[in-house]
C-alpha cells in the first residue's frame, strides 16, 4: 500500500493508540497506556505539516494530558458517530476526506473507515473489518502500530529525510 497523498492521520484510541486493556486505580481513576514511538511519530507528523486528528469514543484525563503533551489540536473525545464527525473535521481542516488516513480497530469505527481514502486497522483488529481496509498493520495496537504508519506515511510523501534532519545538528 502507497500512503501518498495523506494530508491527515486520524485516530481511534482505544485499541489502536493503547493496546485496548483498561487500567483503574482503586479510587475508580482510569489509567492508560501508550506507545513513545507511537507519540514520537505522532510528533514528526505534525512538524512536516500533517494533520493528527483523535476521534474516540471514550473521553478521559488521561487523554487530555497525553494529547496535550504531543501537541495534538483536534481531539473529539465521546463520539458515537466517527463517520458524522469526520466529515467535520474534514471540512474544518479544508482536507478531502480522500486525503486522510483513518487507523481503527473495531466495528464502532466502520463509518469512518468507508469514508476515508486510506482505511487502516491494527493487526489485532476485530476480524470483521481486516478485510474492509487497503493495509493492516504487522504490529499490534499499542505496540507501534501508529508508528509502523506513519513511517510509511512519511517515506511515502518523500518527508522521511526531512522528520530525520529534525533530529540532527546543524551545520554552522
Amino acid at each position: 500500500m502507497n500512503f501518498k497523498g495523506v494530508k491527515a492521520l486520524i485516530l481511534d484510541v482505544d485499541g489502536v493508540l493503547t493496546d485496548g486493556s483498561l487500567y483503574y486505580t482503586q479510587a475508580g481513576e482510569e489509567l492508560k497506556k501508550f506507545n513513545i514511538k507511537d507519540g514520537s511519530g505522532i510528533r514528526l507528523l505534525l512538524k512536516v505539516g500533517i494533520e493528527v486528528v483523535v476521534i474516540t469514543g471514550k473521553g478521559s484525563p488521561a487523554l487530555d494530558a497525553r494529547f496535550k503533551e504531543l501537541g495534538i489540536k483536534h481531539l473529539y473525545k465521546n463520539v458515537r458517530d466517527k463517520g458524522r464527525v469526520l466529515e467535520k473535521v474534514s471540512s474544518k481542516l479544508n482536507i478531502p476526506l480522500e486525503k486522510m488516513c483513518f487507523i481503527a480497530d473495531d466495528l464502532i469505527d466502520l463509518p469512518a473507515l468507508k469514508k476515508v481514502g486510506f482505511p487502516v486497522c491494527v493487526a489485532d483488529s476485530d476480524p470483521y473489518i481486516l478485510d474492509k481496509v487497503v493495509y493492516v498493520t504487522e504490529n499490534l495496537a499499542g505496540h507501534g502500530a501508529v508508528r509502523e504508519v506513519i513511517n510509511k506515511i512519511l517515506k511515502d510523501n518523500q518527508l522521511f529525510e526531512k522528520a530525520i534532519a529534525l533530529y540532527l545538528p546543524h551545520a554552522e
